[in-house]
């Protein structure tokens, strides 16, 4: 939005470290690369190891949809750095299909990844940060899980279901210390965005729609990342934070005259 001018705030991360899932491309690498500007070491894992990647950021090769996985990745990050203070749980998404033909393998493949990869991940660092008596844990959700979401109902309810996963943790862990939020992340302009919502010029009506007049982007959901990782927020657990412009504009109104 033009005319409003929007100050980044500085947040200070020396010394501890983060694993980014997913952190490798598209708001996972945008979360990686924010957290490792406020002196976070960041560890960030794929099943294909990128071209590049930032200064602070260590790449480790792990399909967290596999628990011996998840949790080998973990022990590397621990051996190396000797603690994990942060997990963000991005990776994540879902093609469009059809729920009455979708195969077994791809509910199991979508389940998997949106919400037993997350779970297994959290179970890999909870010993640490147990340990540490302390640790935050940011679960990237969507607004799919929090409304009807046609074409990706499996996502939708992955989604819905790692919510309530983030507050029976956020209960079941908080007298370790450990916090559990999750952010509702609206509409986001990513790389597969024209797979999504259309060309540039859908995508710019999309963004029109929306009260704030935009699409997120990354930084968006790297701040609210930050937040929720900070100090600032060391009595917020099990909380579902929106990050998602306002919301959508409920489609009825556009049927009804003068809406």
């Amino acid at each position: 939005m033009q005319g409003i001018l929007v100050q980044q705030v500085s947040y200070d991360f020396s010394g501890q470290v983060a694993i980014v899932t997913g952190g490798t491309r598209g708001l996972g690498r945008v979360i990686a690369e924010r957290l490792a500007s406020a002196g976070c070491l960041v560890a960030v894992c794929g099943r294909n190891e990128p071209v590049d990647l930032p200064d602070g950021v260590t790449f480790y090769q792990a399909d967290i949809r596999d628990a011996d996985q998840a949790k080998v990745f973990v022990d590397a990050v621990i051996t190396k750095f000797g603690r994990v203070d942060i997990l963000v749980n991005n990776a994540g998404g879902s093609p469009h299909s059809a729920i009455e033909s979708a195969s077994p393998r791809f509910i199991d493949a979508v389940l998997k990844l949106n919400l037993v990869g997350p779970l297994y991940m959290a179970q890999a660092v909870y010993p640490h940060m147990k340990a540490q008596k302390g640790g935050s844990i940011v679960n990237i959700a969507s607004v799919s899980g929090a409304r009807p979401s046609p074409g990706t109902t499996v996502y939708g309810a992955a989604k819905a279901g790692l919510l309530n996963l983030t507050q029976s943790l956020a209960q079941e862990w908080g007298a370790d210390g450990v916090r559990v939020n999750a952010i509702i992340a609206g509409l986001m302009t990513t790389e597969n965005a024209e797979e999504t919502y259309g060309d540039a010029e859908a995508q710019a009506a999309v963004g029109r729609s929306m009260p704030l007049g935009r699409m997120g982007e990354g930084g968006d959901l790297a701040g609210a990342v930050m937040w929720l990782s900070s100090s600032d927020a060391a009595w917020v657990s099990g909380a579902r934070l929106q990050v998602d412009g306002g919301g959508e504009r409920p489609y009825f109104l556009d049927l009804v005259k003068g809406g």
